[in-house]
Order: structure tokens, then C-alpha cells, then sequence
């Protein structure tokens, strides 16, 4: 269980729950601190994020090694979104990756942390690198801007929507979040207070309606047991297509070849006559068929109540879907963020290998 903010202690702070535990989920203004967020105006308090460190000479090679991502030759600063995956391609962690120098930064949501070591420590073998569960140690902070009440801290910068170097676009057309922005700074634990002393905040529930809105698949969120990345559009900025050989790396390419993910996360319009918001994991129908799940819900400044659901690949994405909750029905219109025939995709002409070299 996460250790509860000191930031909590703010006026007006509201806990969160379930993936958010620990920190807040607002400050009493839920709309207006999602604005002041998209504006660069706030900054959020993510200080229940994990965070894992490794050290030594070796450790981008071993890291490249292990991931899904080219990291070798990641130079100090800058960022990169690695995944872990099962031999058959699941992913078990997602981490965003950023390399001051001397250390890899690995922040992860809170209950990967823990296993994540463990499992890093467990296949170091003879090489140089040392690694560590270092959540209670540091925080981070989220901004949709620079912060210079924060320069000089390590940041990660989010490279999503962009698509990276030996990656692949399974969405058509312009991203509807493209030149989007979003930083999360690591600052010691102790220094939390002092460092957005002055600065306004946003919670939790701002950070996540401007994530769904980006289409930004979260771990724990928009994943389950059997996630593969194509069926969430991770090959955006998560898996390096021409790199050498790593676990998973097998499906990766197969499914890539084929063009065909068994499911495709969309985006959904939500009917707001019912002035509520369906809970992950409500079923989405198609008619009378379930044909998927909410992974994500919340209430946007512009846009109203949004969602993103994961939903059977041959879904007709000119359909209306309904989600049901309880006894709530939302109707619901869908836009497609993985697109029903991946080889159709512009992006799967800009040369990649696709298989293992």
C-alpha cells in the first residue's frame, strides 16, 4: 500500500483510490485544476509511482537486452519507454526510461515496482549492474510544461503520440495529441514539499481525463493478462522493430506481420444525459453482444464524459456501442485508435524490419 503524500495535508485535497491510492485525487476543483494542468498552470503530485534504479557499466546493454526497446546508446537526459514482456509477448511491465550518466530511471506504476526489481535482480548474472526498489526514496512530479521551480531535477519526457525510431503507428491519420507535452520529474521524497512549495496542483483525476484524451494507454489500466503491445498502439513508442533479440520478441513480429491483434483499444464519446461515468471494466456491447471492456473513464474539461475501452479487433468502428454498467446504459460512439487491419496502416511502409534479425 502507498505511503499517503504529504501533499495530502494541501487544502481541500480529496484522497484517490485504487491505482491512485495515496495521493490526491483533487483539491476541490476538479475541472478547473484539469485546465490549469493542460495549461503548464499546475503540476501533479505522482508521488505514489514506483521508481527503479539501475547502476554499473553494464546496464543499457543488459537493459537492451531484456526490453522491447533499442537502449543502447541512450544518451544522459534523454528519454526512451521500454516494455517487459512474456515469452508470448504479454506485457508484464511498462516503464518509462530516462539515463542521467550514471544511473537508469525506471518509474512504473506502484505495485510494479517491487517485482520488477526482483525480477532485474534475478537475471543480472555476472554483470556489472546493481539494481533497486527505490519508491521510498524519491517522488514524482507531473507538468504538462517546464517547471523551473524543478530545472536541474531528472525528468522523463513522455515520447507519446510520437512515433520513435524502429517504431510503427497503428493508428491512421493526425493524432489528436500530437505536440503533446508531459513531464514527470523525480525529486527525493523528502524535498517533495519544499520543491512545489507555492506551485498550484492538480490531482489524479486531471492527470487521467487528459491521458484518456491523448489515447495514452496506462499499465494496470488499459492492460490485462493477456495485452500484447500492438493491441493498445505501443509499438508507437515502446518496441524498437529492428533490434536485436529479447524475450516476446517472437509474437511481437508475428502479429506485426500479420497485421491482425486479437483486440484494439478505442476511444469512446460517452452519452452524458446520466451525469455519471461507467467503472473500469463495464461491458461494452455491440447490440445485444459484449464485444469488450472500459479500461479507463473520466470527465474532460472540453469534451465531457470520455473512455477508453479494449474491444474485440472486427468491431465495426462505424458502430454506436452501448456501455452498460449496473443498470446505467451509456450510449457510446467509438474512435478508432488501433485501426481493424493494422496492415493497412500508412506506417507499415516506413521500412522497419519486422522479424527477428
Amino acid at each position: 500500500m502507498a505511503v499517503p503524500s504529504p501533499l495530502l495535508g494541501r487544502p481541500g485535497a480529496v484522497a484517490g483510490s485504487g491505482m491512485d491510492s495515496g495521493v490526491a485525487a483533487h483539491y476541490g476543483e476538479p475541472l478547473p485544476e484539469q485546465r490549469r494542468l493542460e495549461r503548464g498552470l499546475a503540476v501533479a503530485d505522482l508521488s505514489h509511482r514506483g521508481v527503479v534504479t539501475v547502476t554499473g557499466p553494464d546496464r543499457l546493454s543488459w537493459l537492451n537486452t531484456l526490453s522491447s526497446q533499442l537502449l543502447l546508446g541512450l544518451a544522459p537526459g534523454a528519454s526512451s519507454e521500454a516494455l517487459f514482456l512474456s515469452v508470448q509477448g504479454r506485457i508484464e511491465h511498462d516503464c518509462r526510461v530516462v539515463d542521467d550518466g550514471t544511473t537508469t530511471w525506471m518509474i512504473v506504476e506502484s505495485f510494479e515496482a517491487a517485482p520488477l526489481a526482483a525480477w532485474l535482480d534475478s537475471m543480472r548474472f555476472m554483470l556489472r549492474v546493481e539494481v533497486a526498489d527505490a519508491s521510498a526514496d524519491w517522488s514524482v512530479v507531473g507538468s504538462c510544461a517546464e517547471v523551473p521551480a524543478l530545472a536541474g531535477r531528472t525528468v522523463w519526457r513522455d515520447p507519446w503520440p510520437g512515433v520513435n525510431e524502429g517504431g510503427y503507428s497503428y493508428s491512421a491519420g493526425e493524432h489528436p495529441a500530437a505536440g503533446r507535452v508531459w513531464l514527470e520529474y523525480l525529486v527525493p521524497a523528502a524535498e517533495l514539499e519544499p520543491s512545489v512549495e507555492g506551485l498550484p496542483l492538480a490531482g489524479t483525476m486531471a492527470v487521467e481525463a487528459l491521458r484518456i484524451a491523448a489515447w495514452r494507454p496506462r499499465m494496470g489500466a488499459e492492460t490485462d493478462d493477456k495485452t500484447i503491445p500492438h493491441e493498445l498502439d505501443l509499438l508507437r513508442t515502446a518496441v524498437h522493430l529492428a533490434k536485436g533479440c529479447y524475450k516476446g520478441q517472437e509474437t511481437v513480429a508475428r502479429v506485426h506481420n500479420l497485421g491482425h491483434p486479437p483486440r484494439r483499444l478505442v476511444f469512446l464519446d460517452l452519452d452524458g444525459s446520466l451525469h455519471t461515468l461507467p467503472e473500469p471494466g463495464s461491458e461494452v456491447r455491440l447490440g445485444e453482444k459484449a464485444v469488450g471492456r472500459v479500461t479507463s473513464s473520466a470527465l474532460h474539461h472540453e469534451a465531457g464524459p470520455v473512455a477508453l475501452a479494449v474491444v474485440k479487433r472486427n468491431v465495426d468502428p462505424a458502430a454506436t456501442l452501448a456501455v452498460v454498467d449496473g443498470d446505467e446504459l451509456y450510449a457510446a460512439s467509438q474512435q478508432t485508435i488501433v485501426a481493424t487491419d493494422a496492415g493497412q496502416v500508412v506506417g507499415r511502409q516506413q521500412g522497419f524490419l519486422r522479424g527477428p534479425r
